[in-house]
């Protein structure tokens, strides 16, 4: 679309294409004055420079020191960089939990951290005609799922001691954790044993394990996880459980670039 052909569409699409030309022609450059900037994008300076610090404020764009040039900062890199990395993820995961599938015939769920709770990103369903009801973009809490004390388990401290303040403790059943204390004791018996556990604490009825997946730089990304009907679980085979999914695991982050997968 030229840029000519703006001034014609609605004032809210017309925003957004404003926007974009101006970040595309500042990736242009490694900075660019808004005189230049203005004559490219072919807006008055005003429109520019207003676009320019609403970008500004929001850490998309940097002005050099005391100068008028501007220059893209990384957050857009940031961006992309956790969207490609949302698709290796799944793509390198769906080809060990297919496999775990097999294995197990159990459902198995991929769920990375939303906020205060944990989203599922990718799954597999049970074989089994008595399965788990879950889907691809549900979220759940984290203080009542496997994948959720994994998470927690693994994150940054000073992040994960931010979510403990606000995590509302709602009762699932009666298994559920109901406090900051309590949750920080399940989260430190979490690292000691490489991995998480759900003992009905979301669903009556139903079992879950999870273990972490680490990104390139050794952060964990996601939760993997199998889910069971409790009549379908023994202590007997939760060892065999864990191994699996620690293999499983392992492949995919080493996959996206983590060589060094504690268990």
């Amino acid at each position: 679309m030229a840029i000519a052909d703006l001034d014609k569409q609605p004032d809210s699409v017309s925003s957004v294409l404003k926007v974009f030309g101006i970040l595309q022609a500042l990736g242009e450059e490694r900075e660019i004055g808004i005189t230049e900037l203005s004559q490219r994008v072919m807006m008055s300076k005003s429109t520019v420079y207003r676009f320019l610090q609403t970008m500004k404020s929001l850490g998309y764009v940097a002005q050099e020191g005391e100068s008028e040039k501007y220059s893209l900062t990384l957050k857009l890199f940031e961006l992309g960089a956790r969207a490609l990395q949302n698709v290796d993820l799944i793509r390198s995961a769906d080809i060990q939990m297919r496999e775990l599938s097999r294995l197990t015939r159990e459902t198995i769920h991929l769920g990375a951290l939303d906020e205060d709770g944990i989203v599922y990103i990718h799954k597999i369903d049970s074989m089994y005609n008595l399965r788990m009801h879950s889907r691809i973009g549900r979220r759940n809490p984290l203080h009542t799922t496997a994948i959720g004390k994994v998470l927690l388990a693994w994150g940054d401290k000073t992040e994960v001691n931010a979510l403990l303040q606000v995590i509302e403790f709602t009762r699932s059943t009666e298994n559920t954790i109901m406090n900051a204390a309590d949750l920080q004791t399940a989260l430190d018996q979490v690292r000691v044993q490489g991995f998480g556990e759900d003992n009905e604490e979301q669903e009556q009825g139903l079992r879950c394990i999870a273990v972490p997946v680490f990104d390139r730089f050794g952060v964990v990304i996601a939760g993997l996880s199998i889910s069971f009907p409790t009549i379908r679980f023994s202590e007997e085979s939760k060892s065999h459980y864990v191994e699996m999914l620690h293999t499983a695991a392992r492949n995919i982050s080493e996959q996206i670039g983590f060589h060094d997968y504690p268990f």
